[in-house]
């Protein structure tokens, strides 16, 4: 009898975040096929670590903002036209668009007639902003993954099955903790292994993932920083970074006010995240991986004054943070736009470096935001996800009519 061949999945994640995302997925569902299971898409590094060869590089889908990717928008459509190409000319059994929908959507607006079924990672926050977005979402894709718990029925309701799977930060950082107490308890440390001396308090500085996130906020980081050097406070800093931004980071961190370690590899960023005192953070999915990891954080943001105002028009949340939408309350104090100034971001900083009361004051939310993203079930996120995407695999889609 004919050994039955490997699932053949196509991924296509747009950035870094999504690429954490991708890589998860792809150790989940070789473990839940024993192997039996080959990939194709784009990704980043995380996900070529994992075995798959990218069609281009991730950098080139790095974009944010409305006034932002309109420099970059030949570029986007080429690389919109060239993944739908890909898929449609050797379909695969399932394919899987992770977060990064301005990507993502217009490249599944293109598989019309297509044979294989199509999943999409990461609901939009049509809680936030834009709600008919769900509708829209339903007529592109047969199956959606959300990792918020109050999600799925935005998009049940216009006939989009959905599955909760969990925050993937709660099984990351889960598992990083594990290891990352286990090298404290044999001296290998993250302090030790950075030489990071037991005096200093280690602030974490994460300026985005986007080289327009990174222009525009470490020289306002850089600002901040100074007043808290004013303040008296002796700290050495951790820039968990990214690839898409690297070489700019790596570049600004030598002019800080602080001793500035730049750390790039995925299980070292969590582990800087977790070793540290507290956190100046670029609002976005870091800024809940932070307060996951229990780190009392300040997060700021600014972003083209037009891209503002047409956000603003149409944002249905007061926050911009996770962690503070979850809680209802702003737990992480935010700085946006015109609010994005040093003068005001320090003196919301400080408090988390040298008062217990107020760092304990974050850290207690979190824990329990910990419990409501997943954090305790039996199965992890990853596993919940590579699940879904095997059911949906095995609801095979009619033939397209022929023309």
């Amino acid at each position: 009898m004919a050994e039955a061949r490997p699932l053949r999945v196509a991924l296509i994640a747009g950035e870094p975040s999504g690429d954490a995302l991708g890589a998860s997925l792809m150790r989940a569902l070789r473990r839940e096929t024993d192997d039996a299971v080959v990939f194709s898409g784009i990704g980043g590094a995380q996900m070529i670590g994992q075995g798959m060869q990218s069609r281009f590089p991730i950098v080139d889908l790095a974009v944010m903002g409305l006034v932002e990717v309109l420099p970059r928008i030949r570029l986007l459509r080429r690389r919109i036209d060239e993944t739908a190409r890909f898929l449609l000319a050797d379909p695969p059994d399932i394919a899987v668009t992770i977060d990064s929908p301005g990507f993502t959507r217009r490249v599944a607006q293109k598989l019309a007639g297509r044979s294989f079924p199509l999943v999409h990672y990461v609901a939009p926050t049509v809680w936030a902003w834009r709600p008919g977005r769900a509708r829209r979402l339903a007529r592109l894709y047969d199956h959606l993954l959300a990792i918020l718990p109050f999600e799925p029925p935005y998009f049940e309701v216009v006939g989009l099955p959905t599955t909760y799977v969990g925050h993937p930060a709660v099984e990351t950082i889960a598992a990083i903790r594990r290891t990352e107490a286990a090298a404290v308890e044999d001296g290998r440390g993250f302090r030790v292994r950075h030489d990071i001396p037991a005096d200093r308090q280690i602030l974490a500085v994460l300026p985005g993932s986007r080289q327009g996130e990174v222009r525009r906020l470490l020289p306002v980081f850089d600002a901040v920083l100074r007043l808290l050097k004013g303040a008296g406070l002796n700290l050495h800093l951790v820039i968990p970074t990214v690839e898409t931004v690297a070489e700019t980071v790596h570049s600004a961190a030598a002019d800080l006010p602080f001793p500035a370690l730049v750390v790039e590899q995925s299980a070292e960023r969590y582990a800087a995240m977790l070793t540290a005192d507290a956190a100046l953070a670029a609002s976005g999915t870091a800024t809940l991986e932070l307060g996951l990891a229990g780190v009392p954080t300040v997060l700021a943001y600014r972003v083209n004054a037009l891209t503002a105002a047409i956000v603003r028009r149409l944002l249905r949340t007061p926050y911009a943070g996770l962690v503070n939408i979850l809680s209802g309350r702003e737990v992480m104090p935010e700085f946006l736009q015109e609010n994005c100034r040093a003068e005001r971001i320090a003196p919301a900083l400080l408090p988390l470096l040298t008062d217990a009361a107020a760092r304990r004051a974050q850290t207690d939310v979190c824990a329990a935001i910990t419990l409501q993203l997943g954090g305790g079930e039996d199965l992890p996120p990853s596993v919940r996800a590579a699940r879904a995407v095997l059911a949906a695999a095995a609801r095979r889609l009619p033939a397209p009519a022929k023309g």
